[in-house]
């Protein structure tokens, strides 16, 4: 099965298990990541940082604090995994809504699993080129991203969210295809 066939608390578990295995496998925080002027720690903030914000304003719902990134990447990451998982598996949470100014109401599991779960999954490829890991996404999941993605383009890259998209071959895998789209240099290494 898919990782986008799946229901969100179990696609939320299995691309939260991949980002947790970079996060532990992380030994230099202050590598350059893929993104401009971000270290391997500034992809780990990103996740632990916006998303608490989205819950609050959105759903009302408070997410356990954690450890600070600044201290403790590993700690910080694998509290707020935990917490997003044990929402995700609460039968309550498809039936509760999450109102957003841009998005309009949302199922909360879709919400969840359409905006952060996927961020977790795009930033996988960030953490493990960052520090030095095995980057390979699920080749399914790429597709179905970018399949979804390029209709909005002009909307995804208004938000501010993406860069410019970077020139792929046609015949680029669906992970080379994702990553350009979404404004990375897929053969970007650490200097």
């Amino acid at each position: 099965m898919s990782l986008s066939d799946l229901p969100p608390a179990e696609r939320h578990r299995q691309i939260a298990a991949d980002f947790t295995a970079r996060v532990q496998g992380a030994k230099d925080w202050e590598a350059p990541a893929p993104v401009a002027g971000w270290t391997a720690r500034d992809v780990v903030r990103h996740l632990v940082e916006w998303f608490p914000g989205f819950l609050a304003s959105g759903a009302g719902i408070e997410l356990p604090k954690g450890p600070s990134v600044d201290t403790d990447p590993v700690g910080a990451w694998e509290s707020q995994a935990r917490a997003v998982q044990a929402l995700l598996d609460d039968p309550e949470t498809p039936t509760r809504v999450l109102a957003n100014p841009h998005i309009g109401d949302v199922p909360l599991d879709q919400a969840i699993n359409n905006f952060y779960t996927t961020d977790v999954f795009m930033h996988t490829w960030d953490l493990a080129r960052a520090t030095g890991q095995d980057d390979r996404l699920d080749a399914d999941q790429c597709a179905v991203l970018v399949a979804g993605m390029a209709p909005m383009e002009d909307v995804l890259r208004g938000s501010g969210q993406y860069g410019p998209r970077v020139a792929v071959p046609d015949d680029a895998d669906p992970q080379t295809q994702l990553i350009g789209f979404i404004g990375r240099d897929p053969h970007w290494t650490a200097a």
